[in-house]
């Protein structure tokens, strides 16, 4: 069988290749787990700005790239810290303006999920009764009442999103972009199906027969993507499942450097712009605290049989 073509790039040319200044990115889909951090630190260290962010819960990921001034739009359903609730840098951005002014498009879950399936048909809206009744609606752009015209019952419009990019990260993937994932993965397929280009980032790159010889678990097809690049622990401090869990000890301690601006400073020049990549993130992280998150409880899932 031949093999498609290689889309292994490392991380810095993929993020310079494919994100863009002035581009809509959506992060974070799979909601609590496999958030792709190195990434994000990637875009930050290149200075990638006056993005529009995209996502359903999209932890301190976005927090971070507000901190460094390059986020100018949030679309989202939560903006904060899975172990502390708050996200001071979202906050000030919002009530003050600093870094600078972030304008907020209000979704629920549902409904950001059903603008990216929306997208991913083609198609310019979704149509739902959530969150009708609810505020998240009043003024907001993304949202028009209508009356079913076969019921006549009052419906939502929800207008489709169709991101620049999506960064997803993975357990695995083939060199051809061919990814796999298992556990709680959200939407992360709407999301990068409804993009113009996909950046996926796994925990390893593996052989195309692996992929094949498990097709159910590949969550996108390599004709999607646009690049891969092997980040072992691209996810940190959020959890992959089989891989690692969540470090709550970071997002505690995150929350406790960035109550202030000058804090938050200090913390993305500790954690982000003086580290060169993951590897050095990894190295200041310490085995011993990256050791101690690793499976310790193999549950590993039972074969099947794809013959006939």
């Amino acid at each position: 069988m031949e093999q498609a073509p290689s889309k292994v790039k490392t991380l810095e040319q993929a993020v310079a290749e494919l994100a863009r200044p002035g581009s809509s990115i959506a992060l974070c889909a799979a909601l609590e787990g496999f958030v792709p951090f190195a990434a994000a630190h990637q875009i930050i260290r290149q200075g990638v700005g006056d993005l529009t962010l995209i996502a359903p819960i999209s932890n301190i990921c976005f927090d971070q790239i507000i901190a460094a001034g390059l986020a100018s739009r949030v679309i989202a359903a939560w903006v904060g810290n899975v172990s502390t609730g708050i996200a001071y840098n979202f906050r000030r951005a919002v009530e003050q303006g600093r870094p600078q002014p972030l304008e907020v498009i209000n979704h629920s879950n549902f409904s950001i999920t059903l603008a990216l399936e929306a997208g991913a048909r083609g198609l310019p809206m979704a149509v739902s009764r959530s969150p009708l009744g609810s505020d998240i609606v009043k003024d907001n752009p993304h949202f028009k009442q209508f009356a079913c015209p076969h019921s006549g019952d009052k419906l939502l419009a929800v207008k489709a999103l169709n991101p620049d990019l999506t960064i997803l990260h993975v357990q695995r993937s083939d060199p051809a972009g061919n990814c796999q994932a298992w556990g709680a993965t959200g939407f992360s397929r709407q999301a990068a199906l409804a993009a113009k280009k996909v950046l996926i980032t796994c925990e390893e790159i593996v052989a195309p027969e692996v992929i094949r010889a498990d097709p159910e678990r590949t969550l996108v097809p390599g004709l999607a993507v646009s690049a891969v690049c092997e980040v072992p622990w691209g996810a940190h401090p959020a959890p992959v499942q089989g891989y690692y869990g969540l470090d709550n000890e970071f997002f505690v301690d995150y929350a406790a450097a960035t109550r202030s601006a000058e804090g938050s400073a200090a913390w993305l020049r500790e954690w982000v712009y003086g580290l060169k990549g993951r590897g050095e993130y990894l190295a200041k992280l310490g085995r011993e605290r990256w050791g101690g998150l690793m499976v310790k409880h193999s549950m590993k899932s039972a074969p099947v049989e794809y013959g006939w």
